[in-house]
């Protein structure tokens, strides 16, 4: 006998709804040795940010890139929860780009609230990008932290927005030096090449309908109409496991969607550890569930050899060698 009985949930109907905002973050945690020493910390302080500062209805997806247990572990508990409503597991990582053609493909919501897990959410975060995405016409990328970086190019769409009736623009160096600081402590920058990189570039500050922000956008962290990234996103799996974000970033603008930043800075990026001036931030929002991760930098002359162009590309290329070992 092939069947016995009928199931029960044939003729049931369910209540349930998709929000319009889908919230989708990706994870990697191959585990705690080297550049993820404290990667676990990190995570767990960017989701109690998120699920603490986000008040409007939302889904959250989750989908994690082959994390080791532990992490995976963790996972599933607030899936359990009901925290993270949709949780993807990977058994190995795919890559980025992989990882995206399964998210954006999976999220409910029109709109795909995106981010890396090592990014903290501010109160109000999803408001300010939403009041821009609702007053602003065919917006591709609203991110929640400007990058004077992201300046030198992918400013088609933008350029011919600002020609528009009722815009108003402000240009010049226009964000504070704190977010610059942070920026490049966060990831792991050096002040010296950050204001070579940027010295003659000019912040462009765009009024539009009351609403003002700031150009142009940044991959690690945005929010977009779902729609608008699956036709951003290329159709080929590179198997790159880095690396073809850019491109995306491009080809949104490419497209013909303006690529935007809110004017006050809402998320802010973490990197692979918590240091004081997160951890300040994090408990001035009520957030106390992370440790400070404390290092002990090398001496300036064991700085000075490493930071030689040769000697940090042998390095680097050992690092990369002994990643894919540990992790194959």
């Amino acid at each position: 006998m092939p069947r016995v009985g009928m199931n029960p949930s044939r003729h049931q109907v369910t209540d349930y709804h998709p929000a319009r905002v889908t919230i989708a973050m990706l994870t990697h945690i191959p585990n705690f040795t080297g550049y993820f020493s404290h990667r676990f910390d990190v995570l767990r302080l960017s989701l109690e940010s998120l699920i603490a500062n986000t008040h409007l209805p939302y889904d959250l997806l989750v989908f994690d890139n082959g994390s080791c247990p532990e992490v995976v572990n963790y996972l599933q508990e607030l899936n359990e929860a009901g925290k993270i409503h949709y949780l993807l597991l990977s058994s190995r990582n795919i890559g980025k780009i992989g990882a995206f053609q399964i998210m954006f493909n999976a999220a409910p919501g029109e709109i795909v609230a995106y981010s890396d897990d090592d990014i903290l959410f501010c109160p109000g975060w999803l408001e300010a990008h939403l009041e821009i995405i609702d007053t602003y016409p065919r917006v591709g990328m609203v991110t929640g932290i400007y990058l004077r970086t992201q300046v030198v190019e992918g400013l088609t769409s933008v350029n011919a927005f600002l020609s528009q009736p009722g815009v108003e623009v402000v240009r010049g160096r226009l964000i504070p030096e704190e977010w610059e600081h942070d920026y490049v402590v966060d990831s792991g920058r050096e002040w010296d090449q950050y204001i070579a990189e940027t010295a003659n570039l000019e912040d462009i500050q765009i009024k539009y309908k009351g609403v003002t922000c700031l150009a142009t956008a940044h991959h690690a962290q945005f929010v977009s109409p779902r729609q608008a990234i699956l036709e951003a996103l290329p159709d080929e799996w590179s198997g790159r496991l880095m690396g073809k974000m850019r491109e995306v970033d491009l080809a949104v603008d490419r497209l013909g969607y303006l690529r935007l930043s809110t004017n006050q800075r809402v998320t802010q990026l973490m990197g692979n550890l918590i240091g004081d001036p997160i951890a300040s931030k994090a408990r001035s929002m009520g957030l106390g569930s992370f440790s400070v991760a404390r290092v002990n930098f090398q001496s300036s002359l064991v700085q000075r050899i490493y930071r030689n162009p040769l000697i940090h590309r042998l390095a680097q290329g050992l690092y990369n060698r002994l990643y894919w070992i540990i992790n194959a």
